[in-house]
C-alpha cells in the first residue's frame, strides 16, 4: 500500500514538473532590429537614406539677422517710420533624390520664416518643384534672379519666382535650357490687368577661369522682353564681373531701365575676408508709367563678407543711387547668418 502511495505521489509530483517546464519553455519573440538611418553619399554630401527606403534625404537652411539702413534699404522696404528695420528669418530646405530608369528624380520644398518683430511674421512657400531627365516643373526662382556677386548691380527681374515649366540640357562646363514662367506677380503696364506668360531662355557655362551667361526672357501680356549677358573672370587677387542688359519697354523680366552696364570686382583679401567694390549706369532709367523715361541714374556700392568660423558670416553692404531726375539715396544692412 505505501509502495502503490509513493508511486502514485511520484507520477502526481512528475506532471507537476512536466507541466511547469512546458509553461517555462514559452519564449517571446525577440524585437525586430532597429534599422539605423544609413549615409547616402552617391549625391554629395549631407544625404542619408529614408529607413526603409531607397530615398535620399538631405536637411539644410539658414538662420539669419538683418539690420536695413538708409533711404532705401536693400532687401525689402522698411516696416515703420523709422530709418533702420532689423528683422529675422529662418529657412529650412528638404531635397529628396532617387534613382529611376531616366535618372535622378529629385522633389524640393523650402520653407522661409520671416519677422520684422514679434507681432509681424510670415511663413512662405519659397520654392516647391519636381526635377528628372532635365525637366523641372513647380515653383522655383528663373535664371533671371542670378546676378555678380556683390549687392551693387541691379539686373534682374522685379519678381524671379514663378510657376514655371523648364527643360535644361547640362553638360560638364555647359547648359542650355528654356521655361514657360506665369507672370502674374511681375509688372504689367496700366490697364493691362496681371501678366499671365511669358517664354524665358538660359545659356551658359565655364572655361578655365572664365563663366559666363546669356538670359532672355518675352512677357506676353506685355509684349515685350529683355535679354542680358554677364560673365566673370578671375584676374589678380579677385574676379571681375561684367554685365549688360537690355530691355524692349518695361515688362516683367527687366523694367529698371532701357539699357543697364554693371562692373564689380570681388577681392579675397584674405581666406575669410572678401571686399567688393561695384558699379552700375542706367540708361532711360525707369520711373513711372508704361514706357521708360529719358533721364539716366546710376549707382555705386561696396560690399564686405567676412568668414567668422565655418558656417557662420558677417556681410555689411552700402549702396548710393543717384537718378538725373530724383532724389538720391543711400541705403545698406548689416548681415549675420549661420548656415547648416
Amino acid at each position: 500500500m505505501n509502495i502503490k502511495s509513493l508511486l502514485l505521489g511520484s507520477a502526481a509530483a512528475l506532471a507537476v514538473v512536466s507541466g511547469a517546464q512546458a509553461a517555462d519553455a514559452i519564449v517571446a519573440a525577440e524585437p525586430e532590429p532597429v534599422e539605423y538611418v544609413r549615409v547616402c553619399d552617391a549625391y554629395g554630401t549631407g544625404y542619408f537614406y529614408i529607413p526603409g527606403t531607397e530615398t535620399c534625404l538631405k536637411i539644410e537652411g539658414y538662420i539669419r539677422f538683418q539690420v536695413d539702413v538708409g533711404d532705401q534699404p536693400l532687401n525689402g522696404s522698411l516696416s515703420n517710420d523709422s530709418d533702420w528695420d532689423a528683422r529675422t528669418r529662418g529657412q529650412v530646405q528638404f531635397t529628396a533624390k532617387s534613382d529611376t530608369e531616366y535618372g535622378p528624380l529629385t522633389g524640393v520644398i523650402v520653407m522661409q520664416f520671416n519677422a520684422d518683430n514679434a507681432s509681424d511674421q510670415d511663413a512662405i512657400l519659397d520654392s516647391a518643384y519636381l526635377d528628372v531627365a532635365g525637366f523641372r516643373a513647380g515653383l522655383f526662382y528663373s535664371w533671371w534672379d542670378d546676378g555678380l556677386s556683390g549687392e551693387t548691380d541691379d539686373i534682374g527681374s522685379i519678381v524671379t519666382l514663378h510657376n514655371s515649366l523648364r527643360y535644361q540640357y547640362e553638360s560638364g562646363t555647359f547648359y542650355a535650357g528654356i521655361s514657360v514662367d506665369e507672370l502674374e506677380d511681375g509688372f504689367y503696364k496700366s490697364g493691362e490687368g496681371p501678366n499671365n506668360v511669358g517664354v524665358a531662355f538660359g545659356i551658359g557655362g565655364t572655361a578655365g577661369a572664365f563663366s559666363y551667361q546669356v538670359t532672355g526672357g518675352w512677357d506676353f501680356d506685355n509684349e515685350d522682353g529683355a535679354v542680358r549677358a554677364m560673365g566673370t573672370v578671375e584676374i589678380g587677387p579677385g574676379t571681375l564681373g561684367l554685365a549688360a542688359v537690355y530691355s524692349s519697354g518695361p515688362n516683367s523680366y527687366y523694367s529698371a531701365a532701357e539699357w543697364a552696364v554693371a562692373a564689380e570686382y570681388a577681392i579675397k583679401a584674405t581666406d575669410k575676408l572678401k571686399i567688393t567694390p561695384g558699379v552700375q549706369y542706367y540708361g532711360d532709367y525707369y520711373a513711372s508709367g508704361d514706357d521708360f523715361s529719358n533721364d539716366d541714374a546710376w549707382k555705386v556700392g561696396l560690399t564686405v563678407d567676412y568668414q567668422i568660423v565655418d558656417n557662420f558670416y558677417a556681410k555689411a553692404s552700402v549702396q548710393y543711387l543717384d537718378p538725373d531726375n530724383g532724389d538720391d539715396s543711400t541705403s545698406g544692412y548689416f548681415r549675420l547668418q549661420r548656415s547648416f
